[in-house]
């Protein structure tokens, strides 16, 4: 599979989206002040658990859609070299063998060594034909514009557990809770 051409779509606070800009031309600016591109979905017996979670990086809210994201969310904001965490930012699409793909992302990391693009996936899942195609082509897209690509499955379960215990003293006053886990 050749690099595709891919188009990015981004959506805005205000409202306003804008589509099909060339992904390999779209700017950190732009991505940094995008808001999730998909709204939560609520309804009696979901099986997943959406909500938003406050990172202490962004100070503001960060909305996720399963609490294996949410994980990711702790990981991200306790680590030092990330700067800003944006959560769905864009929707991209291309075409390969005549049919439309689209794919939105779980997160934009913006970190210290450049952009981190990650999509959150159950380990037991990524063996599926249509998961592993749809991440091929991310990964090359992204990686096309020297970013990285990051496909994330569960954590260690006790490293999970003492990041949510430290979260909550997460505060700049605090400093990072990354050391402690070192």
């Amino acid at each position: 599979m050749s690099n595709p051409a891919v188009a990015a779509s981004v959506r805005f606070r205000t409202g306003k989206v804008i589509e099909d800009l060339s992904w390999t031309t779209v700017s950190i600016d732009v991505l940094r002040s995008a808001t999730p591109w998909r709204t939560f979905r609520w309804h009696r017996g979901q099986k997943h658990y959406s909500g938003s979670y406050w990172a202490a990086t962004t100070r503001d809210h960060v909305i996720y859609e399963s609490r294996l994201e949410l994980a990711r969310l702790l990981f991200a904001d306790s680590d030092p070299l990330v700067q800003g965490i944006v959560a769905q930012p864009f929707l991209m699409t291309t075409v390969i063998a005549g049919g439309v793909c689209k794919h939105i992302p779980d997160y934009l990391l913006i970190t210290g060594e450049g952009p981190v693009v990650v999509d959150v996936m159950p380990f037991r899942r990524l063996s599926r034909p249509e998961v592993a195609f749809t991440f091929e082509w991310t990964r090359r897209a992204v990686e096309c514009r020297g970013w990285r690509y990051e496909v994330w499955s569960e954590p260690a379960e006790e490293e999970l557990e003492n990041l949510r215990f430290l979260a909550g003293y997460r505060r700049p006053q605090f400093g990072s809770v990354h050391a402690v886990l070192r």
